[in-house]
């Protein structure tokens, strides 16, 4: 477990908290979090895109003109993606384009994203986040406080109404739950907050808690 600092909202230390060494120290790895990074813009899409083919299209049903004798080329159909106001020829149709990763893989680029965090100096443990009445400007105040003005994201445990009201107005902090930490907004933030309290379900998040096996006595699993 390494040490490391943990602030107040005025930008002083206040104490310290252990962070796991896999976290801190887990290799960046660049083509791990692209691909993470690529499925997550996948499934935020839509994909409610939608043109007309020429069976959808308004008009038609008969053929415009006789088949010779007139000096136009044959036409069966003035749908036609040929003519003038007629269908699309293989246009974008709705679809799903989401698509799924192995967990693993999403919990190692969560880490790798963590680790480039702290090398680069933009994790910062807070020891709480609060304000009293709600405001913008209080949140304006914090963020001055360690002279920031973009790309700032807040990772709590519990979502209080005033701070997420504080915060609101700002385009430029965001406030996520531990639960729903991801690899894009962590990629989308130069400097990301975490408080003192999230650190144990940080490990839950990144996969750690898993890797741990339960205790046995060796006596009850060798009569098992």
């Amino acid at each position: 477990m390494a040490k490391i600092d943990v602030y107040n909202l005025k930008n002083e230390v206040v104490s310290t908290a252990e962070i796991d060494d896999e976290i801190i120290n887990y290799p960046v790895n660049p083509v791990l979090v692209h691909e993470v990074v690529k499925m997550q813009l996948a499934n935020k899409r839509q994909g409610t895109h939608c043109t007309k083919t020429k069976g959808k299209v308004s008009g038609g049903g008969r053929k415009p003109y006789k088949q010779k004798g007139t000096g136009n080329a044959r036409a069966g159909s003035n749908r036609s993606p040929l003519w003038r106001g007629g269908g699309t020829t293989f246009g974008p149709q709705q679809r799903d384009y989401s698509y799924s990763m192995p967990k693993k893989k999403v919990k190692n680029a969560l880490k790798s994203v963590l680790s480039s965090k702290y090398d680069d100096g933009g994790l910062i443990i807070l020891d709480s986040l609060y304000v009293e009445m709600g405001k913008t400007k209080e949140a304006l105040v914090i963020l001055n406080n360690f002279a920031l003005d973009r790309g700032v994201l807040f990772i709590v445990d519990t979502l209080d109404e005033k701070v997420i009201r504080s915060f609101g107005n700002l385009k430029c902090a965001n406030i996520l739950h531990i639960d729903g930490l991801n690899v894009y907004d962590l990629v989308n933030s130069r400097k990301v907050f975490i408080l003192k309290s999230c650190l144990p379900l940080l490990k839950t998040a990144t996969g750690l808690e898993s890797k741990q096996a339960p205790v046995t006595d060796s006596k009850e699993a060798a009569s098992a």
